[in-house]
């Protein structure tokens, strides 16, 4: 069934979105319904039908429908909605992974082959059917000149171009080395399927994904209706929704204050401090996510220039943070201390190593002992997810306990990364990881002095991560892991004193968006309304 959005109303609503928190509160203590306050039950027999609307952070009027150059979680959840996946990591799993639009994946003895079978039956909304000469084409076409690390991934693990198609269905790929964890490569959420040969992208491009776009406007947001073709009906499952709605609402409270006033459905990511407010409001269900799915936040030192190419003051920087205050002031209790290294709670996490300590006079030693003390530095940050420029504003005043002369630089929304090479250019600069495995992490980010690694460029660590990758035997590969996030911990470039949930919020109406999997960037295939 299409469904039609007044433009009027669409913009309304998003703008609208800045609403305070108590206009929403004085809209629910209106409502004299029963159910408020009470989860929806979810029983396995999800109703169809229903649009609902969702609130993320965008980019601004610069997004736009290439989801290989968005950087933004909106760019991401847009593109989910909108096209089919390869899979998504699922721990249960018998492969640890949830094929989609790939229906398995079979690795040779030697790990240096993966033969990846097309789902049978899958199409694009034009009607073509998925190939794969398809899935070859969106993971080495657009991919390569994408400036997002995480499109770099599959080329940095496979010999994309000696790729071989056998049929239409299957796809063989040999490796550019020997590795056993291949499949959470290729299925960790982020791979999304094209038609071979798409270069421009708008409401015309075929796709097969969940839902069909019908609108876009940068900065404002997206509206989609249910692809009636979407392979997952024909399996028993979603998508339920009749239509979808994606709002661009930047400030977190502005999302929480949307959701309360009625006028989105579901909020992504909201600040810490609003997610408080929220806790006993009985018409919102508070979903925080669980470890692994937790975003590490991070200031990255860049190598590259100094003063950060001396061990010392690099050493210095992750001593002076204050990690439990952080906890405490910036994320309110919700968050778990870091110990500078990405991946908390996934199993290949180096859990081993000592917990780094608060130590501020041992960092003004090391900083006289450079020759550094007094340095003059400015942290760039952005509100790129919440709780980044309240942790990198108390960053800064630690590091003036310690004699630095610090600064910060706040950018706008979605453009921290927008322009992804300055943002490698910079001495100091705020980020955050989101959920991955420890050494798929490393290849994608760090490896091979890659520009996303800031200076850092260690073959030797990189072949440690490169042997455990190739390791049937899992008390081995831990050893090797272990080793290769040690040497990143001591001499590594990154400060990461802590890692936070993802503090998403629905109406009590909301049910099944979990059940998507890759809950950091919803794609609402299996999201009902009741």
């Amino acid at each position: 069934m299409p469904i039609s959005v007044n433009r009027r109303q669409f913009l309304r609503t998003t703008v609208g979105g800045t609403a305070a928190l108590a206009v929403g509160a004085t809209l629910t203590a209106c409502s004299d319904d029963d159910t408020a306050g009470t989860p929806a039950r979810d029983d396995g027999a999800r109703p169809r039908g229903g649009v609902l609307r969702a609130a993320f952070v965008g980019g601004g009027a610069s997004e736009a429908l290439d989801h290989f150059r968005g950087p933004t979680p909106m760019d991401f959840v847009r593109a989910r909605a909108w096209h089919g996946g390869l899979g998504n990591l699922d721990p249960t799993a018998p492969d640890g992974v949830r094929y989609g639009v790939l229906e398995n994946i079979e690795v040779s003895d030697d790990l240096a082959t993966y033969v990846l079978r097309v789902r049978p039956g899958v199409r694009f909304t034009d009607g073509s059917p998925v190939t794969a000469r398809d899935v070859l084409y969106s993971l080495a076409g657009p991919a390569r000149t994408s400036p997002l690390p995480v499109f770099k991934m599959p080329a940095a693990n496979f010999a994309l171009d000696q790729a071989r198609v056998d049929g239409d269905l299957t796809l063989v790929l040999p490796t550019v080395r020997p590795i056993a964890d291949g499949r959470l490569i290729l299925c960790q959420g982020t791979y999304l399927v094209v038609k071979d040969g798409t270069t421009t992208y708008g409401p015309d491009t075929p796709t097969c994904g969940p839902f069909r776009l019908t609108r876009f406007e940068p900065g404002q947001g997206a509206t989609f209706v249910r692809n009636d073709d979407y392979y997952g009906l024909a399996l028993g499952g979603g998508p339920y929704l009749d239509g979808l709605e994606l709002r661009s609402i930047p400030a977190g409270d502005a999302r929480a204050g949307a959701l309360t006033g009625g006028q989105v459905d579901f909020a992504h990511d909201l600040p810490p401090v609003a997610a408080r407010t929220l806790e006993n409001n009985p018409r919102v269900v508070l979903t925080p996510s669980d470890s692994p799915y937790l975003v590490g936040l991070s200031f990255r030192m860049n190598m590259a220039v100094p003063p950060f190419d001396n061990p010392q003051v690099r050493e210095a920087f992750k001593l002076a943070v204050d990690r439990e205050a952080m906890v405490r002031t910036v994320l309110f209790g919700r968050g778990t201390v870091g110990n500078d290294l990405p991946a908390l709670g996934f199993p290949d996490y180096a859990r081993g190593i000592a917990q780094r300590p608060h130590d501020p006079d041992r960092a003004r030693q090391l900083l006289r002992d450079a020759g550094a003390d007094g340095l003059e530095v400015t942290l760039t940050t952005g509100p790129e997810t919440p709780g980044m420029v309240e942790a990198a504003t108390l960053y800064v005043e630690d590091l003036k306990k310690i004699g630095v002369r610090a600064s910060l630089r706040e950018l706008p929304a979605g453009q921290l990364f927008a322009d992804f090479p300055a943002y490698t250019r910079l001495p100091l600069a705020a980020g955050f990881n989101v959920p991955v495995p420890a050494l798929s992490s490393y290849q994608t980010t760090t490896a091979g002095g890659a520009p996303s690694a800031l200076g850092w460029n260690r073959p030797d660590v990189d072949a440690l991560v490169t042997e455990a990758r190739a390791q049937r035997d899992p008390a081995r590969a831990a050893d090797l892991g272990t080793r290769a996030q040690l040497a990143l911990w001591r001499d590594g470039n990154t400060v990461m004193p802590v890692f936070k949930p993802y503090l998403n919020a629905a109406s009590p109406s909301v049910v099944g968006v979990a059940d998507d999997l890759y809950v950091q960037f919803p794609g609402f295939a299996q999201a009902a309304l009741r």
